[in-house]
């Protein structure tokens, strides 16, 4: 790393021509200090002359029957607003060469009419129509303002010209499309050459990237598309590989810097545990057992990545894995996400572990659970007989961070539903052993791409077959107006044994708002269309064992329908709740609605459930093939929630929910990898770039592989790198 040059570039941008002290503060709000900042910030998008017509082209092709989006570079010629009653519209007319054409605003008029001034050159983007008076006309377009000079020059040399965001912070600063295109053009031209390149030129050469300053000129300003294709492509693959260094750092540190426990399956425990269940294991449960055991049997740590669909079996497969530690000596912790759901473990393994005793009585496994909630007598209990190793297996919430909490030879740890713990709460537990083995579980099924990168450290297995017995859930999208014939089917289901859950999502998290909200729910249900039968309620603001005493109730039975917020999201397991309505559900996010499905259909009857929304979104869902290989960005924001609700309907498969989730969300909104210890991405698109970030993975993991301390000379940039860029993420290099 050339210190000069370092020098240079981490001059404050204030000393930049047209810049100066109060301008540098305004950009210092939106992350630029240094000359460095500013080459790195990079176009929104480019405007290439290969995707722009005439006036006259666009006519010809409307009358061909064209409907997609274009893009207009035209003069502003006049400016008009016209008032129709109560509301007015603002009226652009443009020209180019070989015509007129116009553009249409019904909002912000007044906005946009102090926007656009005569003589300004607009390049204008949208679908445009020709209207009754036979003018080419787009309404509501995205635009952006370029100088005379940048649209001569574009249209005779076919430049390409780039647009950068300017937020508000720059704009009261009197900062902007051309000036920042300006301030950032003389920036690149003078500063672009004292970049110190970030890859070593073996992988430059093996992968056909460009090296940095030419990728930095061609983001910025490229002469081709192509050149800005090669640019980009070079800055992903960057952001990948640094990305599976870590996570190559992070599982080779685990492997090898720390010592694990070997344990074998010792006595007839699990064979016996086996014997007492009422099912068999399917194939995909016993190909994850085999691979749990083979892990166990190591002195290398279990690092092992669960994941398997909602009722696919990973319950019982990790609590066979928690009686081989046992059955070794250790001591074996179950985490659960909530405190019904780790109630809700604790009674069905003590259930379990009880039938064991009938046939394996060399030894009583004991069990203890741990919660914030409990009185302070049980807890402190609970912690003594943890402490004695009277415990063998432990089964808590984040309670089992505390400090308090000391484990007498912990073995095997199991985080279930992983991805609501950050980094920092799952590295506390895991220090409470010498170097217990780990399992994560995940019902939230996991993309291929996603799988790479943050959980790239992990091994994986995966339970991708439901129980023999298991017949899909009916998913039925219904409009408001249908609910008296639902409330009448639920009745009418009585008869055959169901039981039904009536979910409400909530408008805001707030104690009062929705212990009001569940209460008037119930209420009205129970003083209506319910009101002849046995009606409960679940909220998330009841204590765990009032949510408990409710959820025992519904479960003997004691309930014909249990009303509930999304507290019954995860794990709960009513073999005979076979119906759920889930009122107003465009509110919930697909993964939500996934899980709340899996809250039926666990017994051997058809199963329903019915998602409720305004009759708007089944409008949407009649009219628009929402097929999210076709939507444009555009659309698919539009449309949303409407395609969430006709995922659900489309699709039981739970991997195939997640991929449409990432698709709608990103993967950081799903995952949490703002938790993961990891930086975020840029430049790169885990749906799309998995090419890239399959190349990335194996060169990164390559170079760890043979050289994890980067001594070898061409690994020193990938070292000095590390350091510069990279200093707070390598802190969970060593946690699971």
């Amino acid at each position: 790393m050339n210190s000069e040059n370092e020098k240079i570039l981490s001059q404050s941008v204030q000393f930049l021509k047209s810049i100066g002290p109060k301008r540098a503060d305004s950009f210092k709000k939106i992350g630029i200090s240094t000359i460095r900042d500013l080459l790195f910030y990079f176009p929104s998008r480019h405007l290439d002359r290969t995707t722009t017509i005439t006036t006259a082209n666009a006519y010809s092709y409307l009358l061909d029957g064209f409907t997609g989006e274009i893009t207009i570079i035209g003069k502003v010629v006049e400016k008009e607003q016209i008032r129709f009653g109560k509301k007015e519209l603002l009226k652009i007319q443009m020209r180019d060469s070989s015509g007129f054409f116009e553009c249409v605003w019904f909002q912000g008029i007044k906005y946009f009419s102090n926007l656009f001034k005569e003589n300004d050159i607009v390049a204008v983007s949208g679908k445009p129509v020709i209207s009754k008076f036979h003018a080419l006309q787009f309404t509501h377009p995205d635009f952006d303002r370029i100088t005379e000079d940048e649209s001569i020059n574009f249209l005779n040399t076919g430049k390409i010209i780039p647009f950068y965001k300017v937020p508000k912070e720059l704009k009261v600063t009197n900062l902007g499309d051309f000036s920042l295109r300006k301030i950032i053009s003389s920036t690149v031209e003078n500063y672009s050459n004292y970049l110190d390149e970030t890859l070593p030129e073996d992988i430059l050469l093996e992968n056909n990237i460009s090296g940095i300053v030419e990728a930095v000129r061609n983001y910025h300003f490229p002469d081709c598309h192509e050149n800005l294709l090669t640019a980009v492509r070079r800055f992903k693959f960057e952001e990948l590989f640094y990305l599976e260094i870590l996570v190559a750092l992070k599982k080779y540190n685990y492997k090898t810097k720390i010592s694990g426990l070997s344990m074998k399956v010792q006595s007839n425990l699990i064979k016996d545990f086996l014997n007492i269940l009422p099912f068999n294991l399917t194939e995909s449960q016993l190909k994850a057992l085999s691979d749990i055991r083979n892990d166990m049997g190591k002195a290398l740590p279990m690092n092992r990545l669960l994941q398997g669909d909602v009722g696919s079996g990973k319950t019982i497969v990790a609590l066979i894995a928690m009686l081989i530690a046992v059955d070794n000596g250790f001591q074996a912790v179950l985490m659960a996400p909530t405190e019904i759901l780790a109630d809700q473990h604790a009674k069905n393994i003590t259930a379990l572990l009880d039938k064991l005793y009938k046939v394996h009585s060399e030894r009583k496994i004991k069990l203890s659970l741990l919660l914030g909630g409990q009185k302070k007598s049980i807890k402190e209990g609970n912690l003594k007989e943890i402490k004695d190793k009277e415990s063998d297996i432990i089964i808590g919430t984040h309670a089992l961070f505390e400090e308090k909490v000391e484990f007498n030879n912990l073995g095997l740890v199991i985080i279930d539903e992983q991805h609501r713990f950050g980094v920092d709460q799952r590295w506390k537990i895991q220090s409470k052993g010498k170097t217990p083995d780990i399992i994560v579980m995940s019902a939230t099924p996991i993309p291929r791409t996603l799988s790479m990168t943050i959980y790239g450290d992990l091994d994986v297995s995966i339970i991708d077959e439901m129980p023999k017995n298991r017949i899909p859930v009916k998913t039925i999208l219904r409009g408001d107006k249908s609910l008296p014939d639902i409330y009448k089917f639920i009745i009418d289901k009585l008869k055959d044994g169901y039981q039904s859950f009536v979910v409400y999502p909530l408008v805001e998290e707030s104690q009062k708002i929705e212990l009001k909200a569940a209460q008037t729910f119930y209420n009205d249900l129970t003083n209506s269309y319910l009101k002849d039968l046995s009606v409960g309620l679940i909220h998330g603001r009841m204590s765990w064992q009032e949510k408990e005493e409710a959820m025992l109730k519904f479960q003997a039975k004691q309930f014909d329908v249990l009303i509930a917020t999304t507290v019954i999201e995860v794990g709960i397991d009513i073999p005979d709740a076979n119906i759920i309505l889930i009122n107003d559900a465009q509110r919930f996010g697909l993964s939500q609605l996934h899980q709340l499905r899996g809250r039926v259909g666990r017994g051997s009857k058809q199963a329903y459930c019915i998602l409720v929304t305004k009759d708007e979104f089944i409008s949407i869902n009649n009219k628009h093939k929402l097929d999210l290989d076709y939507l444009s960005p555009a659309m698919m924001d539009k449309y949303r929630a409407a395609i969430r609700l006709q995922s659900m309907v489309n699709y039981n498969d739970g991997f195939k929910i997640a991929e449409i989730d990432m698709k709608l969300r990103g993967p950081g909104n799903i995952f949490g990898i703002q938790q993961s210890g990891f930086p975020e991405l840029h430049h790169a698109d885990l749906l799309n770039d998995e090419e890239i970030l399959l190349n990335a993975k194996l060169k990164a993991f390559e170079i760890v592989e043979s050289d994890p301390k980067f001594i070898l000379d061409k690994n020193q940039i990938i070292k000095k790198n590390l350091l510069r860029n990279y200093s707070s993420s390598l802190k969970y290099s060593q946690i699971a």
